[in-house]
């Protein structure tokens, strides 16, 4: 089968971005043909469709300058470089299947309305919120909103939840309300929600829910060596934006002896702030390492005591807490979104509220304290991995899903 690739990141960024690479690596290992579309970007992977991706344009932060944020806007609502780079892309490699990811903002529904045009079925990942509420994360100003469900996307005008803008919140507001009322995503035949929590709060928002199907993703235990001594510091992955909470990390540090650690790898913009905030509050006890390689990630979980997922957004089903549980290292996260579906509290981590620095140095000092409890988690978390997340397991059930999609977009054309 030849599988395209569709996200506008073609590096290993963040989850999205990792859970595409990795089921990419797994599907050419198992016979198929893949390829990848996505903009251009200095910190992209070699591709051979590259001179067919449209030009890089940042959008985090979204642009100040009033051209800047027009030329944004106007590549968000309908990329037309983006839609003529996907026909090319068609044209020369012949997708059995597209499999998109995250393609807002830069690649913009454009390319699924190439993918309808030429006839190719189309499945979709939805790493995050952004189909039901327009700045993707239902957070305004620091704590949960689900205002765009339960009411209207005027909603995120008022409240201006993005960067407490006007111009960015109605610019954000507009695009989700044009793309549903002319079917942006019409050509999307199945849609993927790897956690049930999001399946939720989509089908709650009117978002496709007929097509949803619910899919974890999936960890690969057999190809890393799980920890086996007690002991290391406490871990944070991921990018570092303010809806991750580890600024709550580095407060809880604040609170725990003198002899604790924090390890943060990753970047963001919120790292400078961090960095300030490490250093007034626990002086030379939090090291950053910016981006590093997956495997380096994996070593510095295998070095881990635990891994802290303190989100105070709605985590929908976080890869790093699946590449703890394959190195067999317990996760103490926030009992918000899927993560609550991942963390089984006392067994493979422990679940605590977010925003609570004092409740996370707590769960962190007691298994800092008990190594050898923290080492038993880790075990067990390892067992739920390779027996519910299995690569293998995964990889039928995309298969099945692909198989849907053909079928109905055979339907569809009939």
């Amino acid at each position: 089968m030849r599988v395209l690739h569709v996200n506008k990141f073609l590096y290993r960024r963040g989850g999205a971005e990792a859970y595409m690479l990795d089921l990419a690596e797994m599907q050419v290992k198992g016979g198929n043909e893949v390829a990848f579309f996505a903009m251009r970007h200095p910190d992209n992977i070699t591709s051979e469709y590259e001179g067919h991706f449209p030009r890089h344009l940042e959008m985090n932060p979204m642009p100040k300058n009033p051209i800047a944020m027009a030329r944004g806007a106007g590549r968000m609502l309908w990329s037309t470089s983006a839609r003529r780079g996907m026909a090319r892309v068609i044209e020369e490699f012949a997708p059995d299947v597209a499999h998109l990811h995250n393609v807002y903002h830069q690649l913009s529904p454009s390319v699924v309305a190439a993918l309808r045009d030429a006839g190719v079925p189309v499945v979709m990942t939805l790493h995050d919120y952004k189909l039901a509420c327009p700045t993707y994360s239902f957070i305004d100003h620091g704590k949960v909103c689900t205002a765009c469900v339960d009411g209207d996307l005027r909603e995120a005008v008022r409240r201006r939840c993005k960067d407490d803008s006007l111009g960015a919140s109605a610019m954000l507001a507009a695009e989700t309300w044009l793309h549903r009322r002319y079917g942006a995503y019409d050509g999307v035949n199945v849609f993927i929600s790897p956690s049930k929590f999001l399946a939720g709060q989509l089908t709650r928002a009117g978002v496709y829910p007929d097509r949803l199907r619910v899919l974890s993703n999936f960890a690969d235990p057999s190809g890393v060596t799980p920890k086996s001594q007690p002991g290391g510091p406490l871990v944070c992955v991921g990018r570092l934006h303010e809806t991750k909470g580890v600024d709550t990390a580095i407060r809880a540090m604040g609170l725990l002896g003198s002899a604790s650690r924090l390890v943060v790898a990753g970047d963001g913009p919120e790292r400078a702030n961090l960095e300030r905030l490490a250093e007034q509050v626990a002086p030379g006890r939090v090291r950053f390492l910016g981006r590093i390689s997956r495997q380096e990630v994996l070593d510095l979980l295998i070095s881990a005591t635990a891994l802290l997922v303190p989100s105070r957004w709605y985590e929908n089903q976080p890869m790093t807490i699946l590449e703890a549980y394959s190195c067999g290292v317990p996760v103490i996260g926030t009992s918000l979104g899927g993560v609550s579906e991942l963390v089984i509290d006392g067994a493979t981590g422990r679940l605590i509220p977010p925003d609570e620095p004092m409740e996370l140095a707590s769960a962190a000092l007691a298994l800092l304290r008990d190594p050898e409890r923290s080492l038993a988690m880790g075990k067990s978390a390892r067992a739920m991995a390779s027996s519910r997340y299995s690569p293998e397991s995964h990889l039928r059930a995309i298969g099945e899903i692909y198989a849907e999609a053909r079928r109905l977009r055979e339907i569809q054309t009939t």
